[in-house]
């Protein structure tokens, strides 16, 4: 009998693209520590990029995310998306069956995918007679829709007004996360479970550190290219280090990331600013294989975010040993926990005497260093557990 029925609708929606996003890989953990832990119990399910919802093929949901998994770790992102018609016989093998399930299951979503339709999630929950148990990321476009792309906003508080509507339980990735989502539940008047379950942290692929030709030391910045991760300081710190130092003396930074939206000002520094030539790099898809070795090479990870729900690359580059300067955010503090060197994200000068140290190996870096043994990584078999007593919970109540 199914217990759990798992919507991997985002992962079906990347079938074209070679290179994972953080909601991506989330979504891939739900579906390998759900299937670890109940195994035929656990159904697949997806609102189909050709429009139906419905459950899926199990041999073919797990060939699927076999395919993905082998992209991720060797493929560099070039081209950008396979072409259509390449990937319609795969997108065939995974067009859903239509029917519910008998009453007693616990429906699991963990990406944004389709709650900006309410109508559709209900009549989902409808069909398959199902508790609904939701992960929710962060509230960003809704605090802060300077950040978001101009609809961004009020796509995002459907979202949240739909989970709040019809969600059974929710999964948050951080306290922080909880505090902003609580009102939403409150104002719907419904009583309904908060459960914080950090993010776990990603496994590396194996390999040797990287070395940059000329052995300057290097800085990796991950995440994809938007206002709210202020790639600007960061550009016209490194501008100014290249005007003021020595080629030599001026280390590298490398930026790992999809360019996405309302981020002229960053493309025109990448594209046109003649001093960050030679000293920044620019890595729009990145194999998991070549990124573990940046970050397990680079002086230190930075992110010097204005907003985050959570901090995924904190945890990884942490993981590896490599130390982290980042923004004094909530989020950011329940995930690197002590170790990080926290700073504001407009504090120019603080980022630069904090870079420089680190490029030397200089006090500060040798503190984080030593604080650094005693960070705990979350990870997936905690959050995992966290909502298997979750969805026990649910089948409790039905």
């Amino acid at each position: 009998m199914t217990e759990t029925i798992l919507d991997i609708s985002r992962l079906i929606s990347r079938i074209r693209y070679s290179t994972p996003s953080g909601v991506d890989r989330v979504e891939m953990a739900y579906a390998r520590g759900l299937l670890a832990l109940h195994g035929e119990r656990l159904d697949f399910a997806a609102v189909h990029p050709a429009g139906p919802y419905g459950r899926l093929s199990r041999p073919a949901a797990l060939a699927y995310l076999d395919e993905l998994e082998r992209r991720w770790s060797c493929e560099e992102d070039s081209p950008r998306q396979r072409s259509l018609p390449s990937v319609l016989p795969l997108l065939a093998t995974l067009l859903p069956r239509r029917g519910g399930g008998a009453k007693g299951a616990v429906y699991v979503q963990a990406s944004p995918h389709h709650l900006t339709n309410p109508a559709k999630v209900r009549r989902i929950l409808e069909r398959e007679q199902a508790r609904f148990l939701c992960l929710v990321h962060d509230l960003i476009p809704i605090e802060f829709p300077e950040y978001a792309r101009p609809s961004g906003a009020a796509l995002h508080r459907r979202r949240i007004e739909t989970v709040a509507a019809h969600a059974d339980a929710v999964i948050v990735n951080s306290a922080a996360t909880g505090r902003s989502l609580q009102p939403w539940l409150d104002r719907a008047g419904r009583r309904v479970a908060v459960h914080v379950a950090l993010l776990g942290t990603e496994r590396l692929a194996p390999g040797e550190p990287s070395v940059q030709s000329d052995d300057r030391p290097y800085f990796v910045c991950l995440g994809t290219i938007e206002p709210r991760k202020n790639h600007l300081l960061l550009l016209h710190l490194w501008r100014h280090l290249a005007e003021t130092l020595p080629a030599h003396a001026v280390p590298r930074l490398i930026i790992i990331g999809r360019r996405g939206w309302e981020n002229e000002q960053v493309i025109d520094m990448l594209e046109r600013c003649p001093a960050l030539e030679g000293h920044v790099e620019e890595l729009g898809g990145c194999p998991d294989a070549r990124l573990a070795g940046l970050l397990r090479g680079a002086r230190a990870l930075l992110m010097p975010s204005f907003a985050e729900g959570y901090g995924m690359p904190v945890a990884e580059a942490l993981s590896v040993g490599t130390p982290v300067l980042c923004s004094d955010l909530p989020a950011l503090r329940e995930t690197g926990q002590e170790a990080p060197d926290y700073l504001g994200p407009l504090d120019g000068p603080g980022w630069k005497a904090m870079i420089m140290d680190h490029a030397a190996r200089g006090p500060a870096h040798a503190a984080q260093m030593q604080r650094m043994p005693r960070w705990q990584a979350p990870t997936w078999d905690d959050h995992v557990a966290i909502v298997a007593g979750a969805i026990a919970q649910l089948k409790a109540r039905i």
